[in-house]
């Protein structure tokens, strides 16, 4: 029987190129990042004879306009972006800084935060039945007057908003409370006025009801300018009119109910605010 010779039935892998070796068609071998077929048998003619071997395979360029981003990006916390000629790095910003667009709007930076931004907030409420009745300024009872509204700054000179809802009840004759707020940052030991004023006076309520029912809901706000990152504690204090009926809060006397008060407390970064104190 007559044997028929079918030849090579696929490429074969030969390695790295070398000057030495006999390469017959359909051999495959790399040199200096690209790779190469065999299509005319020979020895020691290099991968660059176009008459021997067919370039099937090339590594792209490296660099800033390459593919290799390794070679782009060389430090922990770099960035990889891209402007109009092709990849390039950003070098990693310092602490706390934020990822902002440049001013013409052509690649990303690192700039430094801007304030405002609300660091922490803490929603209290308590069901706690308060009368007040002196005509002297005095402590509201807990929790308003006794330190418990409390909030530990993350820096010096933020801003600390407290707000507080409070159902009020009337009585049989006018009622009309002022209240002002203190702050410690002594763990109470000592107390001084809040900074949104001089006095610490933050509002009031002055209401009347012959059927001692709640009445009206009161809105107090006060801010305060952080003086440092210890914890600071807030009270309330009132000053109740005299020959009336003072402070009542949370009662119900008509319907026998107990109400429920509440606070917000939050803590805004002031850092490069134009936010300033004073007087007008």
């Amino acid at each position: 029987m007559a044997t028929v010779n079918l030849g090579r039935i696929k490429p074969v892998f030969r390695g790295a190129y070398a000057g030495g070796t006999a390469y017959v068609v359909d051999d495959i071998v790399t040199s200096g990042n690209e790779t190469f077929i065999c299509i005319q048998a020979s020895t020691g003619n290099a991968t660059t004879s176009a008459t021997h071997w067919t370039k099937l395979a090339a590594k792209g360029t490296d660099g800033t306009n390459g593919t290799d981003v390794g070679t782009v990006i060389t430090t922990q916390g770099d960035m990889l972006y891209r402007d109009g000629s092709g990849l390039q790095r950003l070098a990693k910003g310092t602490a706390s800084q934020v990822l902002a667009m440049n001013a013409g709007a052509t690649a990303p930076e690192w700039v430094a935060q801007s304030g405002g931004r609300t660091l922490q907030m803490k929603a209290l409420y308590f069901d706690d039945q308060i009368n007040y009745s002196s005509n002297s300024w005095g402590d509201h009872s807990h929790p308003l007057g006794d330190g418990t509204i409390q909030i530990t700054p993350k820096a010096t000179g933020n801003l600390i908003r407290l707000e507080m809802n409070t159902n009020n009840t009337g009585g049989d004759t006018w009622q009309s409370t002022m209240y002002r707020y203190k702050v410690s940052t002594d763990g109470g030991s000592s107390w001084s006025y809040v900074t949104s004023s001089s006095d610490g006076v933050a509002g009031g309520h002055e209401i009347y009801n012959e059927g001692h029912t709640v009445t009206t809901a009161t809105h107090n706000t006060f801010w305060h300018i952080t003086a440092n990152t210890n914890a600071h504690r807030f009270k309330v204090q009132a000053y109740g009119r005299s020959g009336g009926g003072g402070d009542k809060i949370n009662y119900d006397a008509q319907g026998g109910n107990t109400e429920r008060s509440r606070l917000v407390i939050t803590e805004i970064d002031m850092t490069g605010s134009d936010f300033t104190s004073g007087a007008l």
